[in-house]
């Protein structure tokens, strides 16, 4: 995360120390450093013709020339890595476009170049004019610092920065170098080079590295670009869900997609609170559809009232495959707690199931409702049978009653079994409601509707037998009450519902294991 502190650092040249001048020279013809192999006159001609110019001098004009700078790699700059190269380069400048740089318009100045015994200013005084000869360090731990140097002193000639500027890697270059000659014009001209184009993932790491450098106001854009609170990648997430399963019309494809943002997606809470979201939000809607169509209104017209019913009957349908698909997702990122103990709390949307199922109204509208319905059941139970879903998160052990336990002498050891009790009675209170609530629903489907699809029927049988399944996790007097409802699970021939004989062979075997006896 970037700081976006409101104190941004001033622009200080880490080689303050190094800008130094020489003692002065009476030869008027000025020679480059013999050591100087990455820049010549010739170049820094051919350089100077690219831009176009601001003023009547010309970059590197001898003849004209007031200035001579002298760039050297300073080997013994802070954070430099070890360097032998000796590449320095001497250019012929003008001190009237170096002000431009407030850097240089500062050490230009009176104060500075006025001579005195106490200044180490160094002029040519053979001239018609004065020749200033200055010294400045670039550090040898970047390869290509003095070529950055030498472009952002070209660009103190132009006003046209755009045929320089013409990559975010040659902003990123300058720009530093600009922030360091406090040369504000550059500085805009990159900074506003790399807010409008994209970025590639090293240059971003760069553009976060850079970012402290400026001041707010010129930060701002390029921190738009970054996390603006600590929310936003949930928001994004629950705006593609809602859209993937409301809007788009290649859902299926769309749906995919999302899947794969959601399994790739850095932070599994994160995900896990988008899914609960916009599970809560499905499910809600399913459920205030099913109770407006449980109980109607009878008050209007009879075709408005049948209009209205439909209505509730597809927003049930539509909403249960939404369902359906957010509770796939959640057991496939094993995050689906929540949505286990919210569908065992289910008890009155269950009984408007149940009236609903019942009658036959909703079997021409929207045949496939109770299927749909009953996956989200399967898929839920069958994670539950499993073990990939405890409903763990849902044991929340209040801090103040650890305390008090503590103060009363309990040793810690003690409070821990008394937390693992309580989480294990309260994960078989989950299985129990999630079978006693659904059971139901579960009986009156398979009994009223007929005929059974070959898909439904083998729905219904998973779902029986991750029913009975979970029933032999709980305890006897809850597993004796709960399979004597599951006697509708049987055939006409027993040899079918093999999963019936072994759920109550194992209960009576149970039933007739002698106590064991605790020391």
């Amino acid at each position: 995360m970037i700081p976006a502190s409101s104190k941004k650092r001033q622009r200080v040249p880490y080689h303050t120390s190094a800008m130094r001048n020489s003692s002065a020279e009476s030869s008027q013809k000025i020679r480059r450093s013999a050591s100087a192999n990455s820049f010549s006159e010739a170049s820094a001609a051919s350089a100077a013709a690219a831009v176009v110019p601001r003023c009547s001098t010309s970059f590197n004009e001898s003849s004209t020339a007031d200035v001579i700078l002298r760039l050297y790699v300073d080997i013994d700059a802070p954070y430099t890595v070890n360097s032998t190269t000796g590449d320095d380069v001497q250019i012929y400048l003008h001190s009237n476009v170096l002000r431009r740089s407030k850097y240089f318009a500062a050490l230009l100045s009176d104060r500075w170049l006025n001579p005195n015994p106490d200044t180490n200013n160094a002029f040519d005084t053979d001239n018609e004019h004065k020749i200033l000869r200055l010294n400045f360090g670039v550090p040898s731990n970047k390869p290509n610092s003095i070529a950055d140097h030498l472009a952002v002193l070209q660009l103190l000639y132009t006003d046209d920065f755009s045929s320089v500027i013409n990559s975010v890697s040659v902003a990123l270059d300058l720009l530093p170098v600009a922030l360091e000659l406090l040369f504000e014009d550059c500085v805009k001209a990159c900074v506003k080079f790399i807010e409008a184009v994209p970025w590639t993932e090293e240059e971003e790491t760069r553009v976060i590295e850079v970012i402290p450098l400026l001041r707010e106001e010129e930060s701002k854009e390029l921190l738009s670009r970054f996390s603006p609170n600590e929310n936003c990648g949930e928001d994004m997430l629950h705006g593609l869900i809602l859209s993937a399963i409301h809007n788009h019309p290649n859902m299926a494809f769309v749906k995919a997609f999302v899947a794969k943002l959601l399994r790739d997606f850095a932070s599994r809470d994160s995900a896990r609170r988008v899914l609960e979201r916009a599970f809560e939000e499905s499910l809600k809607v399913v459920k205030e559809s099913l109770e407006e169509y449980s109980s109607p209104d009878f008050r209007g017209d009879h075709n408005e009232t049948e209009a209205i019913q439909r209505l509730n009957l597809h927003t049930a349908m539509t909403n249960g495959r939404h369902l359906l698909w957010l509770v796939e997702r959640m057991i496939e990122l094993r995050v689906a707690d929540s949505a286990v103990k919210e569908w065992s709390e289910q008890a009155a949307f269950t009984a408007d199931l149940q009236r609903a199922f019942r009658d036959d109204a909703w079997r021409n509208i929207v045949p496939g409702l109770p299927a749909v319905i009953m996956r989200c059941t399967c898929k839920l139970a069958n994670a539950v049978a499993a073990g990939t879903t405890l409903a763990a998160r849902q044991v929340v052990f209040p801090s103040m009653t650890l305390v008090f336990l503590l103060i009363l002498g309990f040793k810690v050891s003690k409070v821990k079994r008394i937390f693992n009790a309580m989480k294990k009675t309260l994960q078989m209170q989950v299985r129990m409601k999630l079978v006693k609530d659904w059971l139901p629903v579960l009986i009156v489907c398979k009994d009223n509707v007929s005929p059974l699809l070959p898909s439904h029927k083998s729905l219904y049988l998973e779902l029986e037998d991750t029913f009975l399944r979970i029933i032999s996790t709980l305890p006897m007097s809850d597993s004796q009450e709960l399979l004597q409802q599951c006697l509708s699970f049987s055939t006409k021939n027993v040899e079918d519902c093999p999963h019936l004989v072994t759920a109550f062979n194992t209960w009576f075997r149970r039933a007739t294991r002698p106590a064991r006896v605790d020391g």
